[in-house]
């Protein structure tokens, strides 16, 4: 007799009683993960009250993940509606444009300051290309104490250069700048900008929320948060180095009627010499900032041809528009004028008040030229 044929298997049929007594199994199985999920549950719910709670002004949207702290630890986390910013996103392209542009002959791109800077290799060539300078650390080190013993070094050298001292600044440190603390990143960038007058022009007045959360033991390890508003910029004047104020400074800050009259005096001044080859000037603040008009206007002044030859009379890009105004500047001083304070990346970048400042030195000079 031939044996029974094999069934494929299927689900079996099961008797209410055994149905029943499954599903209570099936219940019980899911007590282990129904107490995680209300644990995950419970950690976001004390996060939310934490940011939500009464007389906090703003209610940011932080992550759940970023409340993983221990007893006592403090995190500094920026408002996501402040990354959103639009002036925030400008500054940081700005600076990701200067980097790169300054690292360009070591084939060095940045992307993200937070996720390309943390470690301190791109701010040691960075600073290296700056100082024209060479650091004494690893070039390359992949363990995670063997980047913050170099970030340390090479934070210690900015400090240095920046402050004269190698004590810590203020608004940077390793463990910041480790930590990728965006604040702290763009604070140090715009220092150095500053400090090294780089051919950019910043965001004026960029502002982001900051929330620094806090667990708590004396509040059963709750979260506590206080948020406040960091200014990463302030005016354009502030960058770069010091200089001693002038009339200019003045006619900016505290009488702008006035400063409509001056720029009045110039057009009319520039359009008077212009004129003779056809040319005229209705705005200052644009039109002399590829230095075409400067070389012309240094010509007609001193009654010289400028060849052509000699500077773009069609710029195509920055470096040649710094090169224009470069060579307008090296006319004034072979003819007897001062070295202008203002620098050629400063008219490139249409900074109204350095370009002022250049053609009332031209007008001071020629105002009573027939």
């Amino acid at each position: 007799m031939s044996s029974p044929r094999p069934k494929s298997p299927r689900t079996p049929v099961l008797s209410k009683k055994e149905e029943k007594e499954e599903s209570i199994w099936d219940k019980l199985g899911t007590i282990g993960r129904k107490k995680r999920i209300k644990e995950v549950q419970e950690v976001q719910a004390e996060g939310k009250y934490a940011i939500d709670s009464p007389g906090s002004p703003t209610a940011p949207e932080i992550p759940p993940e970023e409340y993983s702290l221990l007893e006592n630890e403090e995190r500094a986390i920026i408002d996501p509606k402040s990354r959103e910013d639009p002036k925030v996103k400008e500054l940081k392209q700005v600076l990701i444009d200067w980097i790169n542009d300054e690292l360009a002959m070591q084939r060095i791109i940045v992307k993200d300051i937070e996720e390309d800077l943390y470690d301190g290799q791109v701010l040691q060539k960075l600073l290296e290309k700056l100082t024209k300078t060479k650091l004494d650390v690893p070039e390359v080190t992949q363990s995670e104490e063997g980047q913050r013993q170099k970030l340390a070094v090479v934070l210690r050298a900015v400090n240095k250069v920046l402050f004269g001292s190698t004590k810590p600044a203020q608004k940077w440190n390793v463990d910041s700048i480790h930590s990728k603390s965006v604040v702290s990143i763009l604070h140090l960038l715009v220092a150095l900008a500053r400090h090294f007058r780089a051919p950019i022009r910043l965001p004026e007045h960029v502002r982001v929320a900051v929330v620094v959360v806090k667990k708590e033991p004396s509040q059963g390890m709750q979260l506590s948060h206080r948020s406040y508003m960091e200014d990463i910029t302030t005016s354009y004047d502030d960058l770069g180095m010091k200089c001693e104020r002038d009339a200019f400074d003045a006619l900016f800050d505290h009488a702008p009627d006035k400063l409509q009259v001056v720029k009045k005096s110039l057009i009319t001044f520039v359009n008077k010499h212009l004129s003779k080859v056809y040319l005229e000037v209705t705005d200052l603040d644009t039109q002399f900032h590829d230095g075409v008009y400067l070389c012309l206007l240094m010509g007609l002044l001193e009654g010289f041809f400028v060849p052509l030859y000699d500077f773009h009379l069609t710029p195509q890009n920055f470096d040649q528009k710094v090169h224009n105004v470069s060579f307008a500047f090296e006319l004034m001083q072979d003819v007897g004028l001062a070295k202008p304070k203002a620098r050629p990346e400063d008219i490139v970048n249409l900074d109204l008040k350095s370009t002022l400042r250049v053609l009332y030195n031209l007008f001071t000079k020629y105002k009573n030229m027939p």
